[in-house]
C-alpha cells in the first residue's frame, strides 16, 4: 500500500520526531549531539527552515520546524539523511539508523505552539529519571530559551515569548515551563496512535481543505525548485565547461567528470528528482552510476571543500543558502 503524502503548505508549522531503530541509541556523546545540531543549523540555511525548538535524547529527538518554503519533507530528508552519515562516520559503521520515516504533526500554531515548546524541552525529565533539573540539560533549546546559552542565529524564540507575553520573559518561561505539561497537550500526546493535526475543530477542517487543492494551486510552490536543465547550465556555467560535457559526459569518464557528478547532486538535492530520472536525463542506464556520484559529493561538502563552487552555483539559481 502505498504510503500517504504528506501535507505540506507555505507557513506550516510541524512538530517532527524521530527515534533509532529498535530504540537504539542515536547520541552516543558530545560529539553526535554537535553533529545533529550541525545538520539543524543547515536546513535552516539552505532550506529556510525555522526552528523554533529541539530536544535531543539519546535514542530520538523532537523538532518544532516552520516552513517557508513548503518543503518539511525535503528538510527532514536533509536532517535525517545528513545526519546518518555522520552517525556512520563516527560509529565507523554503516547502514540506516532511524525506524523509518519521520513522525510529522500539522500543529496550530496560534493555539498550540507555546504549549509544544514547553512539552518538548520538558521530554528530559518526563522520559528519563537520569534528570531532575531542566536547565541541567545541555542538548535542547530550553537553556537558549531561558537565557543561559546564547542563541543561536537559526534559533527562533520570538514567537513562543510573544505568546507568553510577561515581562522578563526569560524567568517568564522558565516558570511557565516548570508548571508542567497542560492536561489537553498530555491527553493528546498520550494515544497510542499519536493524530496527525494538533488543532481545534476549525484548523483540522482547513487542513482537510488543503488536502482536496487541486495541485494547479500549488504552482508557486513548485516553481521554486530549479529544472535540472537550470541546475547543469549553472554548473557549467561555474565550471567553465560545455554544457554537453555535464548532459551527455561519456560514462566511461564519469569517475573524473566532477563537474557532471555535482550536477547530479544538485538535481537530486535541489529539485528533489528520483534518481530514475537524474540517471535517465543523464544518459544512464541505471541508478547505480548516479548513487555513487552523489556520495561523492556528499562528502566533499561535508568536508567543506564544495563551498566556493556551489555558493556561485546558488547565485545563478537565486537560490537562498
Amino acid at each position: 500500500m502505498p504510503r500517504a503524502e504528506r501535507l505540506e503548505y507555505e507557513g506550516a508549522f510541524y512538530h517532527v520526531m524521530n527515534r533509532g531503530r529498535g530504540r537504539q541509541t542515536i547520541f552516543h556523546d558530545e560529539r553526535y549531539f554537535k553533529a545533529f545540531v550541525q545538520v539543524l543549523e543547515e536546513a535552516n540555511k539552505r532550506f529556510d527552515a525555522v526552528v523554533h525548538c529541539y530536544c535531543l535524547m539519546s535514542n530520538h529527538y523532537h523538532l518544532l520546524i516552520e516552513t517557508p518554503r513548503a518543503n518539511i519533507s525535503r528538510i527532514m530528508r536533509h536532517i535525517n539523511g545528513v545526519y546518518t552519515q555522520r552517525y556512520n562516520r563516527l560509529r565507523k559503521t554503516d547502514g540506516p539508523l532511524f525506524r523509518g520515516r519521520f513522525k510529522s504533526i500539522l500543529v496550530d500554531s496560534d493555539a498550540y505552539l507555546l504549549q509544544l515548546t514547553r512539552y518538548i524541552h520538558r521530554n528530559p525529565i518526563e522520559v528519563s529519571r537520569q534528570f531532575t533539573q531542566l536547565s541541567d540539560y545541555k542538548w535542547s533549546s530550553y537553556r537558549a530559551y531561558i537565557n543561559l546559552d546564547a542563541s543561536p542565529d537559526w534559533l527562533t524564540r520570538e514567537k513562543a515569548y510573544q505568546m507568553l507575553g510577561m515581562r522578563n520573559k526569560y524567568k517568564g518561561y522558565q516558570s511557565f515551563v516548570a508548571a508542567g505539561i497542560d492536561d489537553e497537550i498530555k491527553q493528546f500526546y498520550s494515544k497510542g496512535n499519536v493524530a496527525s493535526v494538533l488543532g481545534d475543530r476549525q484548523f483540522r477542517e482547513e487542513v482537510q481543505g488543503r488536502e482536496k487543492e487541486p495541485v494547479s494551486e500549488w504552482a508557486d510552490v513548485l516553481r521554486e525548485k530549479p529544472a535540472m536543465e537550470a541546475i547543469c547550465r549553472a554548473v557549467a556555467k561555474v565550471s567553465k565547461v560545455d554544457l554537453k560535457s555535464i548532459v551527455d559526459g561519456h560514462n566511461s569518464r564519469l569517475r573524473k567528470n566532477q563537474p557532471r557528478k555535482l550536477a547530479m547532486y544538485l538535481c537530486q538535492m535541489l529539485s528533489d528528482e528520483k534518481l530514475a530520472n537524474i540517471a535517465e536525463y543523464f544518459g544512464l542506464q541505471s541508478v547505480g552510476s548516479v548513487c555513487p556520484a552523489i556520495s561523492e559529493m556528499k562528502k566533499l561538502e561535508e568536508k567543506g571543500e564544495m563551498g566556493k563552487v556551489l555558493n556561485q552555483v546558488y547565485r545563478i539559481l537565486n537560490i537562498k543558502k
